[in-house]
Parts: structure tokens; C-alpha cells; sequence
């Protein structure tokens, strides 16, 4: 017993990565069965940065245009974002913290934790956005409807945009977020509860079109710091294909 004991302690030495300000096992990023980790706990490794930009015009940059603003994009990200503990830390300002690849339809389970007068977010393939922020009225986001709780399609004009019920664990805790994509509709799941359920989600870049068929995905934030970890992803192959 004493032999196996001691493999087992150095099997987990051997699995750790230790950065410089961090203590973070490459094992704490282990996906659930059928996903893929987004990010590796470790380092920037998948994203980029990209500011508040309609990833069609991105796409329909030159070369140049595209290598001069992906330039400046990179400057800002990693002055404004870094792993700490195993977290991917943004301070309220920068570009977007976005996937390096694009992705069509998925599950992404994440958690995430916000800190007084934080407004955050998810893009799905590009387009804003599944609303997380500081629900409190001391957060002053009250009168945009934060009062209502995180999880809501905030863009949506014309489809439900509000989420059904107030899920917020308390700022300063962690909330576990589960976004279903398939198409053009959105499920979400905060803290185990419902608060969007098939709902059709617009495209905020040109309302005369639906949501992008594929985009990146993007976590968005301003106004106080955001942390988030365990970030995973399973596509779904789309029925009829």
C-alpha cells in the first residue's frame, strides 16, 4: 500500500506546471467527457484578442488591414489579461478574450466570478451577447435591466431577451454557466437553473440577417475585474448534415 501511495504522489508531482504567480495543475482542466478544454489553465494558448468588432467586416479586412489591427489588439490583451491560480483574469478593460477558431453549434460550460460594477459577457460566434454583470444596485446597471439577474440574450429586439429568474450567486462567487448553441437558438443554465430556454437569438451586427451560421466565441468585459476557469466545449454536429 505504502508503494502505491507514493506512485501516486509522484504521478501527481509529475502532472503539475508551475508558472511564475501560479499553482496551477494541468490536471484542474480537465473536461467533462466529450468536450475539450478551451483553456488550459496555464497560459493564452487558443485565444486572441479582438475588440468590439462585426466579425464580418473582420473577415472582410486585407492582409494588411487585418495584421496592423490584430497588432494592436495583441498589445492590449496581454496588458489587460493573465492566468493567475489557474484563471483567466481580464482587469475591466482591453480587447476580448476570443477563440482562436470558430465554432458553429456547441455546449460551453464555464464559471465564472465578477467583482463590484463588472459587466460581462459571451459572444456566440461572434455576436453579442449571453449579458453576465454585477446585479446589485449598488452596480448601477439597474436601469439596463441587470436587476433581472446575468443570463439573458441582451441584444435581442424582438425575441425574449430578459432571463426568466434571478440565478446570481453573491459577487465575489463563483457561478457555474451552461450555454447551449444549436442554430439560432440559445438554452441557458446558471447556477442549475433555467434562465433561457430555446430562445432565438438576433444578429446584433445586421438585424436584417440571422445570427452568423459560425464565429468565435468571446468573452467580453468592462467596468471591473471578471475571472473565469474551467472553460469547455462540445460541438454538436447539426442534425440533417
Amino acid at each position: 500500500m505504502k508503494t502505491h501511495a507514493a506512485e501516486r504522489i509522484a504521478l501527481l508531482f509529475a502532472l503539475i506546471v508551475v508558472l511564475p504567480g501560479s499553482e496551477t495543475s494541468a490536471a484542474d482542466v480537465t473536461p467533462p467527457e466529450g468536450f475539450v478544454a478551451l483553456f488550459n489553465g496555464r497560459d493564452l494558448t487558443g485565444w486572441k484578442g479582438l475588440e468590439h468588432m462585426d466579425p464580418a467586416k473582420y473577415k472582410a479586412l486585407s492582409k494588411e488591414e487585418r495584421q496592423k489591427l490584430d497588432a494592436k489588439n495583441a498589445a492590449e490583451f496581454a496588458a489587460h489579461w493573465s492566468v493567475r491560480d489557474g484563471e483567466l483574469v481580464n482587469d475591466g478593460k482591453g480587447p476580448y478574450a476570443t477563440t482562436v477558431r470558430d465554432y458553429t453549434d456547441f455546449e460551453l460550460r464555464l464559471e465564472f466570478k465578477l467583482a463590484p460594477k463588472a459587466d460581462s459577457g459571451v459572444y456566440l460566434r461572434g455576436t453579442p451577447q449571453v449579458q453576465l454583470w454585477d446585479t446589485t444596485e449598488e452596480g448601477g446597471s439597474w436601469k439596463y435591466g441587470a436587476k433581472k439577474g446575468s443570463g439573458g440574450l441582451y441584444n435581442n429586439k424582438k425575441n425574449p431577451s430578459q432571463p426568466t429568474v434571478h440565478a446570481d450567486k453573491p459577487l465575489g462567487e463563483w457561478n457555474t454557466l451552461i450555454i447551449k448553441l444549436v442554430d439560432r437558438k440559445v438554452t441557458v443554465t446558471l447556477n442549475g437553473k433555467r434562465v433561457v430556454d430555446g430562445v432565438t437569438m438576433e444578429n446584433y451586427w445586421n438585424r436584417k440577417k440571422p445570427l452568423y451560421p459560425t464565429g468565435p466565441i468571446q468573452l467580453q468585459t468592462h467596468g471591473g475585474e471578471t475571472c473565469w476557469r474551467n472553460i469547455f466545449l462540445r460541438e454538436i454536429e447539426r442534425k440533417g448534415k
